[in-house]
């Protein structure tokens, strides 16, 4: 049988047992002694898991949210059914576009109906900008090369995420302000 250990009565009551660890005297199977290591490596992982989730949330809000707000949202959702209306005539028109964007600043638009044809004798203005700002727009009108094709020149343009605004009047139809069709595209040119 082997003698117990006791300490003596100055350090028997030593706060968090360091002087039982320092010699070895314990309950079997207790826990070793927590050290600087231990307390550093919680640390580092709770906040990696903290930075890890921020950083999942932020790649999920930038990559879900396209950043446009609109300009005038009072004004913009008292005409809320009249968009509606005008969306749903636009879609019964069967128009179908094809827009593309380069580097240097030209920018195409192609129209055709239903069936297959070019729709001509529109009036074509577009808004050519960042998603996130509207300092750098720029409005331009397209002109018609070729029936059903509209294209604009602009400046060259630096790389990155741009918005198309489209808006096409009919030559008749243009006293009103209405526009006959309005598309929005986002385009990304590369480097």
């Amino acid at each position: 049988m082997s003698a117990v250990v006791r300490p003596p009565d100055s350090q028997r009551w030593a706060p968090f047992g360091v002087w039982r660890r320092r010699h070895g005297v314990g309950p079997a199977g207790s826990a070793p002694p927590l050290t600087g290591r231990h307390v550093l490596g919680t640390f580092l992982a709770f906040f990696g898991a903290i930075f890890l989730m921020n950083g999942v949330l932020i790649y999920w809000a930038v990559a879900t949210n396209s950043g446009l707000v609109a300009v005038e949202p009072y004004r913009k959702g008292l005409h809320y059914n009249q968009r509606i209306a005008a969306d749903e005539q636009q879609r019964q028109l069967g128009w179908s576009e094809k827009v593309t964007l380069t580097q240097g600043g030209h920018l195409t638009l192609t129209l055709t109906d239903k069936a297959g044809q070019p729709v001509v004798g529109l009036k074509v203005e577009t808004v050519l900008g960042r998603p996130a700002t509207n300092r750098q727009d720029i409005r331009t009108a397209m002109v018609e090369v070729s029936p059903g094709r509209y294209e604009a020149h602009t400046a060259a343009l630096d790389a990155g995420a741009w918005l198309i605004s489209v808006e096409a009047r009919d030559e008749s139809g243009a006293a009103s302000g209405a526009p006959t069709y309005r598309i929005r595209r986002r385009v990304w040119l590369t480097p």
